[in-house]
């Protein structure tokens, strides 16, 4: 080997380093950012290390949708219910004040 090439090696060697020390670190940043974020981690071959999944999860899984799609359902019942009763509250007519006067004065006479 020349002169010249001996004087390069510290920094081949150093370069090194810091591209797989940088990697390293990447990967762990990674694999930080997953757990806490609740992501899937998986192992060199694309299997699943965690969370693992089991039975009882994925009963519960099903169970978590069926439930929050009957609360879409009642949210979607609700909706309709309060836009009905928007529409009563902001009816400009004469017919519901007079309907609501003739509430009132059974209201009076019941008593």
């Amino acid at each position: 080997m020349s002169p010249e090439l001996i004087e390069f090696i510290p920094l081949i060697i150093g370069g090194a380093t810091a591209v797989g020390l940088v990697g390293t670190l990447g990967w762990i940043h990674t694999t930080r950012f997953k757990i806490k974020h609740g992501y899937p981690l998986t192992g060199a071959w694309g299997q699943s290390v965690y969370p693992k999944t089991t039975s009882e999860d994925r009963e519960q899984i099903a169970l978590l949708a069926q439930e929050n799609t009957l609360l879409r359902d009642e949210l979607g019942a609700l909706k309709s219910r309060l836009a009905t009763v928007e529409q009563i509250v902001t009816d400009p007519s004469l017919a519901l004040t007079s309907q609501i006067a003739a509430l009132a004065d059974n209201r009076k006479e019941t008593r």
